[in-house]
């Protein structure tokens, strides 16, 4: 199989990207360092990896697709024998942490993860690298607009996937890439979405599946108000109503709010019990 020769998979969810000016907004978006470790997602044929490595920085590459192994050991067979650039082939979502870690000296808090991935497991992959260790320090990926808009909530408007995110690191919209700037185009627009400042340090000594745990009672019923759907929050995390009550009146929460309106650092006061 020659490098010119792999088609995206529907399977996959792949959509080749091929705009120089969108790979020149991730790579500076990245700002990645000489043998800086920096871990690819779905490398495919090979293009975003390729303006990685020339940044000097050290890549290790996942890519579940087995077709791209030839594809890309050929296009990077110096990189590979100079140890500049790792290729594993799996499915990173089954990939345990611990001994990526490991293998490939992915250190908490002490690489970059930047890549184009499918949008079918964007979800997936902010939960594994933001709730789990070894955490990167930040992210640079390429995910469907509409997505990207609600996590930086644009519309003010907070979701179970912003407060997710937002509680680990500080996203922003880079850029808003057209689906032409694809092949094949996708039906929709992307966004280049970075994800800086990432850490557990807003979460110590908090439960992290307690957290979670309240924050989806919260936005279970969106209309309802905050309080009145932890009133029905079920499992081993219950708060009794004694609880909500105190923790409502410590940090002065409105009664009427909404989860939409709920701040970061109010999420983390309840899942505290304070």
């Amino acid at each position: 199989m020659s490098t010119n020769t792999l088609r995206a998979k529907k399977s996959l969810g792949q959509h080749f990207l091929h705009s120089p000016s969108a790979l020149k907004k991730i790579i500076d978006a990245a700002k990645l360092s000489v043998n800086e470790v920096v871990l690819e997602i779905g490398p495919g044929t090979g293009i975003l990896t390729r303006s990685l490595l020339d940044t000097g920085a050290t890549v290790v590459a996942i890519e579940k697709d087995v077709r791209a192994l030839e594809v890309l050991s050929q296009k990077f067979a110096k990189e590979i024998e100079n140890k500049k650039l790792k290729l594993i082939i799996g499915d990173v979502l089954e990939q345990n942490l611990s001994s990526l870690s490991a293998e490939s000296s992915l250190k908490e808090g002490e690489y970059a993860l930047v890549a184009n991935i499918p949008y079918y497991i964007t979800g997936a992959i902010l939960e594994k690298f933001l709730e789990y260790s070894p955490r990167p320090n930040r992210m640079v990926l390429l995910v469907q607009k509409e997505v990207a808009e609600r996590i930086v909530a644009r519309d003010k408007k907070e979701s179970i996937l912003s407060v997710s995110v937002k509680v680990f690191g500080v996203p922003k919209v880079v850029a808003i890439v057209p689906r032409v700037d694809f092949v094949p185009p996708p039906t929709v627009d992307s966004a280049i979405l970075a994800i800086e400042n990432i850490s557990a340090k807003n979460l110590k000594n908090v439960d992290i599946s307690r957290f979670f745990a309240i924050v989806k009672a919260g936005f279970a019923h969106k209309r309802k108000y905050v309080k009145r759907n932890l009133e029905n929050l079920t499992g081993s995390f219950i708060l009794t109503k004694e609880e909500i009550e105190k923790i409502w009146n410590n940090n002065k929460i409105s009664e009427k709010i909404r989860a939409e309106d709920m701040l970061i650092d109010q999420w983390i006061d309840i899942a505290k019990g304070k």
